[in-house]
């Protein structure tokens, strides 16, 4: 049985005391290693709704630092840097007094994903340890985004425009090179943040909604499991979890989990809306064109 813990969080104001309750039962022992904080930067527009928000990055990095360990906060977004979004939703201000950097992922290493050979930055892999901090958002290409698909981040720059692009749309080759991604990175430990949750559709542009939800676990799929359970839909009707139970992962089944503390019939999430219809996984050429110019461009401002 895999543990997925659940607690109320009626507003961001409780983070601080409530994150670390749950990184007290998920993390081991982190003194002295060095832990990769990877919230979900996806873009500055529609920041801060689309992103892990401040407090919750903040609330971890602090329970992170106190405990010794070597702490940095990194994603590679679709579009922009991770340090242009870091100080839209004011982040750098709450880590200044931790000493904690922001950083964009970068330095793609090549590494075999699935079916895919894919290049996942260098400063995830040489991590100890990876606190994944995914949103709870509905995705208007995977249905749902969660614990798994933000591990997708850790693919550097506008690679991942290029891999949607080539292997999207081809049989479910492109959910099997996200649910890839647990077997070459380190160990991670997810913290989702489900306060303001994103629903109706996303990854960047949504609606918010008061699911009051901050949820744990070890295990990245039980997490997502979990979340399905939440919103009363059918797991299957993911594309990310469907990857995941094709390759039999644990926690892909709800009947493997255990709630020792909140379960997710205890959260309402009545009104909440996924997408009926998905959109292609394969972006467009002049989707990636776009990416591509952006990416130059904020590169000769400084990434702001």
């Amino acid at each position: 049985m895999t543990d997925v813990l659940m607690e109320r969080a009626r507003d961001y104001s409780l983070a601080p005391e409530t994150v670390p309750l749950l990184l007290d039962r998920v993390l081991p022992d982190i003194s002295g290693i060095r832990l990769l904080i990877k919230p979900n930067f996806v873009a500055l527009k529609g920041a801060p709704l689309c992103c892990t928000h401040a407090s919750v990055i903040a609330a971890a990095a602090r329970y992170c630092v106190d405990r010794g360990a070597h702490v940095t906060v990194g994603d590679s977004p679709a579009f922009g840097t991770a340090q242009a979004i870091a100080s839209a939703i004011g982040l750098p201000e709450m880590l200044r007094p931790l000493g904690v950097p922001v950083v964009t992922l970068g330095r793609g290493v090549k590494v075999p994903s699935g079916s895919v050979r894919v290049p996942v930055s260098s400063d995830a892999l040489e991590a100890d340890l990876i606190l994944n901090l995914p949103k709870f958002k509905a995705h208007s290409q995977m249905r749902f985004s969660g614990a798994v698909k933000n591990l997708f981040g850790c693919v550097t720059g506008v690679s991942k425009a290029w891999l949607h692009a080539v292997h999207g749309d081809k049989g479910g080759r492109f959910a099997d090179m996200i649910c890839g991604l647990m077997n070459v990175l380190p160990p991670v430990v997810s913290l989702m943040d489900g306060v303001e949750a994103m629903h109706r559709t996303g990854p960047i542009v949504g609606d918010p909604f008061p699911l009051g939800l901050l949820a744990a676990s070890a295990n990245p799929v039980a997490l997502d499991t979990a979340s399905a359970m939440v919103l009363a839909a059918p797991p299957a009707s993911f594309p990310v979890w469907r990857a995941c139970e094709r390759s039999r992962l644990p926690g892909s089944r709800s009947d493997e989990l255990n709630f020792p503390r909140l379960c997710p019939g205890d959260f309402d999430a009545t009104g909440f809306e996924l997408p009926q219809s998905l959109k292609p996984e394969s972006f467009r050429p002049d989707v990636l064109l776009k990416s591509l110019i952006r990416r130059a461009w904020l590169s000769r401002r400084g990434g702001v």
